[in-house]
């Protein structure tokens, strides 16, 4: 979650048995409808979905003294106000109980069941309630914190009836869709609405592409899933958009296109196996690509490249354009990270990219995105502080101070190893340096594609570029280890 703004619809329910369960008899699941258009009623498709969604129930059993989440928002008259009140200031030195509820849907007869990571996450332990009302135990199969997916499996006398993915590449704007799920505690509830938009980033995740709908979802919604009229699972409900804390009309599900992929991949692997490639990209403003004579602002530019990765074996550097990856169109920055990780391990791609105005091709294989720290950056966190050398140098045209990047520095500012230039060692907020959030430790890496390594670089490259009439001039800026460009207006500074 980012934001106050957003919200996870996992309700939290720190009281046993506040809201019963909904329990209609169990059906087997009938083929799906193919009816796509605005039916007269809503019934039969949910009669038939119904018996596939299950509400999740977690409990964490916190150990005294552990510090706990803050009061949930509820209205002043709510009775619940002062149950909660009671329940938060009972005696912390004993331990107890924090029961949260979410929803799921069962995928496979054998009765393994998709959630959201974050309704299990921290559980000691999982129940899943059947629309029968059956409650089974359940164990999880494996998790992805970086699409907030998981997987979870029980144990049932029969096989369940399950829900079938569909395609959420076909999903459209206008498309009428279906959720069914737990909103705060009250199971098997059917809402409907429309898809609002897609491809929406909302910050949550390394991967967002979210379907955003008006079908009212709620907290207790999370893991529940989005159904088309055909009766298949286009998307699973996930987080809302809310100042108060209930539906605004404002959802996003995970596509199930997505859902599908790191689903089986937690099936076979119990993790999500995704492609790296060793680059990271930003996005191409008008000005950067004014700055570094690109036609256009389409592709991802290559602001950094791993050491002895994938991207810099193929040969890719600093200031590439990526413009298609593995045949598929790269639009922006946005979109290479996703294929990259949905390419199969060890596979050797093309990459197209732009370099000086001309395109090429390398061909990589990619490896195996690892959640690994940065040796350098644990370095340089080790790194006892010192004083930088007082050699300061004023860049008027810009309005940072510029200094050394000696061993004094590089400690003060955790700057790693192997980054080399110049680096900013105080900024003028009212001046380009400023509106382009510079800050001390910063460090300038290239001027216009050439690297600097004293101040008086970086003032001679300026001073000159400005005397010949450029208007924008392009830095290369490690910013706490990581390399992003950015595109500085002459003509507006001194």
């Amino acid at each position: 979650m980012r934001g106050s703004e957003f919200l996870r619809l996992m309700g939290r329910a720190v009281f046993a048995g506040a809201l019963a369960l909904a329990s209609p008899a169990a059906i087997a699941a009938a083929p799906p409808s193919m009816g796509r258009g605005a039916p007269d009623s809503f019934a039969d498709l949910a009669n038939q979905l119904l018996p596939t969604v299950v509400n999740i129930a977690t409990t964490q059993t916190l150990k005294a003294g552990t510090p706990e989440a803050a009061l949930p928002d509820l209205p002043q008259d709510s009775p619940l106000q002062q149950l909660f009140k009671d329940y938060m200031n009972q005696d912390k030195n004993v331990p107890h109980h924090i029961t949260s509820l979410g929803s799921g849907f069962i995928i496979d007869a054998s009765g393994l069941i998709v959630t959201n990571n974050h309704v299990i996450d921290q559980a000691d332990e999982i129940t899943v309630t059947l629309n029968d009302g059956t409650s089974l135990p359940a164990k999880v199969v494996g998790r992805d914190e970086k699409t907030d997916l998981a997987l979870v499996r029980v144990k049932a006398k029969a096989p369940l009836p399950f829900a079938h993915f569909g395609d959420s590449d076909r999903a459209r704007i206008g498309d009428w869709v279906i959720a069914i799920g737990n909103p705060f505690g009250l199971g098997s509830t059917v809402t409907a609405g429309i898809v609002s938009a897609r491809n929406r980033d909302i910050a949550a995740g390394p991967y967002d592409d979210f379907i955003q709908t008006d079908a009212p979802i709620n907290r207790g919604n999370s893991g529940g899933p989005l159904f088309d009229m055909a009766g298949n699972v286009v998307g699973v409900n996930s987080e809302i958009y809310s100042p108060t804390g209930g539906s605004v009309g404002i959802g996003f599900a995970i596509p199930a296109n997505m859902v599908r992929k790191v689903i089986d991949e937690l099936r076979q692997y119990g993790e999500a196996r995704r492609g790296w490639l060793g680059v990271r990209v930003q996005q191409v403003t008008s000005d950067i690509a004014e700055g570094l004579g690109l036609p256009s602002t389409t592709g991802a530019l290559v602001a950094d490249v791993t050491p002895g990765g994938p991207a810099a074996k193929g040969g890719l550097q600093s200031g590439d354009l990526i413009v298609a990856f593995d045949g598929k169109s790269v639009a922006d920055q946005r979109t290479l990270p996703r294929i990259v990780a949905d390419t199969p391990v060890g596979k050797t791609v093309a990459v197209d990219y732009l370099r000086s105005g001309k395109k090429e091709t390398a061909h990589v294989m990619v490896a195996k995105l690892e959640d690994t720290p940065d040796p350098d950056e644990l370095a340089a966190k080790a790194a006892k502080p010192a004083p930088p050398k007082a050699n300061a140098s004023k860049v008027s045209q810009l309005g940072f101070v510029l200094a050394q990047l000696d061993g004094g520095a590089r400690a003060k500012y955790k700057v790693p190893n192997d980054v080399q230039g110049v680096v900013v060692t105080d900024v003028d907020p009212n001046s380009p340096a400023g509106d382009n959030h510079f800050r001390p430790g910063d460090v300038i890496v290239e001027v216009q594609s050439e690297a600097v390594h004293t101040p008086d670089d970086v003032a001679k490259r300026l001073d000159a570029d400005a005397k010949a009439g450029k208007k924008i001039e392009m830095l290369l800026v490690s910013r706490a280890g990581e390399s992003t460009y950015v595109a500085m207006p002459l003509s507006d500074a001194g």
